[in-house]
């Protein structure tokens, strides 16, 4: 098939990366006032403006999203010069009012005394990890569904989602992404990373990822290579807790840091993101936490691993940018004050959500953050001239990307604009060629249904994922009968019933469970599904449903929507076993109706019923 060419062409971004230095060089050369150092503290602080309360609620519970700029963040981004802001979910309800959002951040901003653009930051990751609004932009299946398409198409999909993502981001006013994730997944236990990993060959990895952090700064959006050194082999999630790896030197090179030096020597990624985990072989030093215990220093707070290692080894002259400070990993053994002035310390640019600023009480804190960071310059902790040069990077690489010219006094032209290029036809064509491409047939060959199967029972573990696979069902092949079953509300008589009519079970796996990032953040940790099993109970029932089909005689189909690590352990005794790597879902109008779809579950239709054929190759090892 013919596949689109999105990507421009503009002037290498290596070239800005060589030229920092003597920039920054000349920079300091200047008279260095208390005032630009307060100022420079904040250009390096990211703040989160995801819920704001000015009613009265207290500020534990406050959870009233930011859709326009409250006056009271509006003036605390102009009176100290914040640098920047991550946006998320709840931030962004539609074109317009994204727009609108970003036009009243960068307005607050230029109000400021440094006139400095906000590097507006968000987690687009593609997939399960997507914050914009999936019906109205192109949110792809995800980096393991691309790494599955690498052996027929190489680095297409990476190139195109990449370049796709960055031109929409864009033209909503978003500059700054928080992908792609270049995390070598080789742990099938890692409950946070898995399916955002292109998979288990590092080599691969390093490819995908360069060439979907090029597409996207081709687009004039920042890209983010994250999570440095390596988040891929834990089974620890650092939003909960600290993870460790254990890893010698020697491996650690040739798996865990290899992608990122590959984008470091072959491209120009403008920033990485640290990782709240500790590496024993790259810094064995230790810190004394808030419980007075001793641990190993997490790579966030190492200058081992960030200045020595990243800066000075790797040769990274771009951003290096915190994973959020107020996640588990951090927060629950350092204060917000000793976390911000140890990760400066260790060499970081910019501090990710260093603070909770979601209420007026909460407002003084970062006055507060940034005062406690001018007197460990004061008492010789931290390095006057590093949070100089820290911040001339900062400044530098928002000139470089011309942020400032990207502020309108009309934003009417803008949202017209982005409703033209936002969730295009063409887009869209890309993102299902994406997800047909991926689907990888594990194990046997009765794809697509045979002419006999005219009634097909789906068991789905969420109701939307039910109606999304019968509607795309309906489409591809409309004189097949189906009834659907979702685990959020199981029940064991309605499927027993339910199976004695069909002629084939098709039963579908979401292994491991989302994880926080997919929801958002520690905000929602937690956050129920309402479902009536658990997913860990709706695994361990996957073998008995089988089972079952197989002793009523039915041909069955089991479909791994997530990571397939699982597959050996769950499918057992099902005739045919399938991988689409994706479950996201949303509504979508068809004519005079709304229909829930989602791309993964499009393209297994087509699969199916024989309109596609499946491409894909296992990204990872089954154990």
């Amino acid at each position: 098939m013919k596949q689109p060419n999105l990507l421009s062409f503009p002037v290498q971004l290596v070239i800005a990366a060589i030229l920092f230095p003597l920039m920054a060089l000349t920079a300091c050369s200047k008279p260095y006032t208390e005032a630009q150092l307060r100022e420079d503290i904040a250009q390096k602080l990211m703040i989160d403006i995801r819920y704001f309360c000015n009613d009265g609620t207290a500020a534990k519970s406050c959870r009233a999203s930011v859709t326009s700029l409250p006056q009271e963040i509006s003036d605390l981004i102009s009176e100290y010069s914040v640098g920047g802001v991550i946006l998320f979910q709840e931030n962004l309800q539609s074109i317009e009012q994204i727009i609108r959002l970003n036009h009243q951040l960068q307005l607050a901003a230029k109000q400021s005394n440094s006139k400095q653009p906000l590097f507006i930051g968000i987690d687009q990751e593609g997939g399960r990890v997507f914050r914009t609004p999936r019906d109205q932009t192109t949110a792809f299946t995800g980096n393991m569904a691309i790494g599955a398409t690498y052996k027929n198409y190489g680095s297409h999909f990476a190139e195109q989602s990449g370049a796709i993502i960055g031109a929409e981001l864009k033209a909503l006013g978003i500059n700054l992404n928080f992908a792609p994730t270049v995390d070598v997944n080789n742990n099938p236990e890692n409950p946070v990373i898995n399916v955002r990993s292109y998979g288990e060959d590092p080599h691969v990895v390093a490819k995908l990822g360069l060439a979907q952090l090029t597409g996207m700064q081709q687009q004039g959006t920042l890209a983010t290579l994250k999570h440095f050194p390596g988040h891929g082999d834990t089974h620890v999630d650092s939003h909960l807790g600290l993870p460790k790896v254990s890893h010698d030197r020697a491996r650690i090179d040739a798996v865990e840091l290899l992608p990122f030096r590959h984008s470091i020597e072959h491209g120009a990624p403008a920033m990485i993101m640290t990782a709240h985990i500790q590496y024993p072989a790259l810094d064995d030093s230790q810190i004394i936490d808030i419980n007075g215990h001793s641990q190993y220093r997490p790579a966030t707070l190492s200058r081992a691993i960030l200045t020595d290692l990243l800066r000075n080894e790797m040769g990274f002259q771009g951003i290096i940018i915190t994973d959020a400070l107020d996640m588990a990993g951090i927060s629950h053994f350092f204060s917000p004050k000793q976390a911000l002035i140890e990760t400066f310390k260790a060499g970081a640019d910019i501090a990710l959500m260093p603070i909770r600023l979601h209420h007026p009480d909460d407002l003084n804190g970062l006055e507060e953050l940034i005062e406690a960071v001018v007197n460990a310059v004061k008492r010789g902790e931290l390095s006057e001239t590093e949070i100089r040069q820290s911040a001339d990077r900062i400044r530098h690489y928002k000139q470089h990307y011309q942020l400032a010219d990207r502020i309108l006094d009309e934003t009417s032209q803008s949202i017209n604009k982005a409703r033209t290029s936002l969730g295009t036809k063409q887009h869209k064509m890309v993102e299902q060629q994406l997800a047909e491409a991926a689907i990888t047939l594990v194990r046997g060959d009765n794809v697509p249904l045979d002419d006999t199967i005219k009634s097909l029972l789906l068991v789905m573990p969420e109701r939307s994922g039910c109606m999304a696979l019968q509607n795309e069902l309906s489409y591809a092949q409309p004189l097949l009968t189906t009834e659907c079953i979702s685990m959020d509300d199981y029940q064991a008589e309605a499927f027993s019933v339910r199976l004695k009519a069909a002629d084939a079970v098709l039963l579908g796996s979401i292994t491991p469970a989302a994880s926080l990032v997919e929801f958002g953040g520690m905000y929602d940790r937690n956050q129920t599904t309402g479902a009536r099993l658990t997913p860990q109970q709706q695994q361990q029932l996957l073998p008995q449903l089988i089972s079952q089909s197989k002793a009523s005689d039915k041909l069955v189909y089991f479909v791994s929507l997530r990571t397939p690590y699982d597959i050996n352990l769950l499918a057992n005794g099902a005739d045919t076993v399938l991988a689409v790597y994706g479950y996201n879902t949303h509504l979508e109008h068809r004519g005079s109706n709304q229909v829930v779809t989602g791309p993964a579950f499009a393209a297994l239709a087509r699969i199916l019923t024989g309109l596609a054929q499946p491409e894909g190759e296992l990204p990872v090892n089954l154990h």
